[in-house]
């Protein structure tokens, strides 16, 4: 199962709450039962009409049950700890996950 999350940051943040916000994102994939994670922003890439380069960075998570992404949803400290200490920085988030075809 993979949490893919894209953030919109808000216009006026300071350099020191985009800093926070960084520090506290790239902790996510650090969470001990995470199978892979990663943090980035948008690429480089060339504008297509299918390219969304719109947001301002973005999560990826790989979880090896859906039991687990419940958990990290409702009782993860570190996801508890991120939303309280971020959600004020971003004006939108949006969510894609996705389960694994057999």
């Amino acid at each position: 199962m993979i949490h893919n999350v894209y953030f919109w940051l808000k216009n006026d943040l300071t350099t020191e709450q985009v800093t926070t916000f960084e520090s506290e994102l790239k902790l996510l994939p650090k969470i001990s039962y995470v199978v892979a994670g990663s943090v980035g922003k948008p690429a480089a890439t060339e504008v297509r009409p299918v390219t969304d380069h719109s947001f301002s960075y973005s999560l990826s998570l790989t979880f090896k049950t859906m039991e687990e992404h419940e958990f990290y949803q409702k009782d993860c400290p570190e996801h508890k700890r991120f939303v309280d200490n971020c959600k004020a920085f971003f004006e939108r988030v949006i969510v894609y996950d996705t389960a694994e075809l057999a």
